[in-house]
């Protein structure tokens, strides 16, 4: 069943703003253009975070750059990746990230059972150490604002130094992408995985 497209959400787009054209860019947006347009680049292509930050276009190259870094060759790996995007999603109440990434996690081979304890804020009693110290660790950073030397330590047993900060980088990361998302009420595809969030 469908969900009622507020009045100010642009059909094209999904969102607040118009799609941006790509002859009305400049070189480096249509550079930009072309990389979000191109299937594989990005999971959602223009209808998306990448369609938002089209009305940015120099900043686009250093931050697909960074977010490629942190998605693609830090140290954490992809279970942890995708726990950790994850957890910000659900603690920003991003419906949207939620959905491009619920089923990337999967792919991943993050379990059921972890996704739903994410997804329903659940215990994490009896997960995996990796899994149960990255969400205890996400929660606090973004419901709680406030990290206990408990969880630090807990993260800091598993991951050397670069590897933390560049987990917390790729975290405000998802973060700042779920307040553009916000901010431009970016439309969740029908179909898509859902958050739980009060109406």
């Amino acid at each position: 069943m469908g969900r009622e497209t507020p009045p100010d959400v642009d059909p094209q787009s999904g969102c607040r703003l118009p799609l941006r054209r790509r002859e009305d860019l400049d070189e480096a947006g249509k550079r930009a253009y072309d990389r979000v347009a191109t299937p594989g680049k990005t999971i959602v292509g223009l209808r998306g975070p990448g369609g938002i930050r089209l009305y940015s276009p120099k900043t686009n190259e250093p931050m697909n750059a960074i977010t490629d870094y942190l998605r693609h060759e830090a140290a954490y790996g992809p279970i942890v990746r995708e726990v950790a995007i994850l957890t910000v999603a659900r603690e920003m109440d991003s419906q949207f990230e939620w959905a491009a990434h619920e089923p990337e996690a999967l792919k991943a081979g993050v379990p059921q059972a972890v996704i739903d304890t994410i997804k329903f804020r659940k215990d994490t009693d009896g997960l995996d150490e990796p899994d149960a110290a990255v969400i205890e660790f996400g929660r606090q950073i973004f419901r709680d604002h406030r990290v206990t030397s408990a969880a630090y330590a807990r993260v800091k047993a598993l991951f050397d130094p670069t590897t933390l900060v560049e987990l917390v980088m790729l975290m405000g990361n998802y973060a700042a992408t779920a307040a553009l998302l916000t901010a431009f009420d970016m439309q969740v595809p029908d179909g898509k995985p859902l958050l739980p969030v009060p109406g």
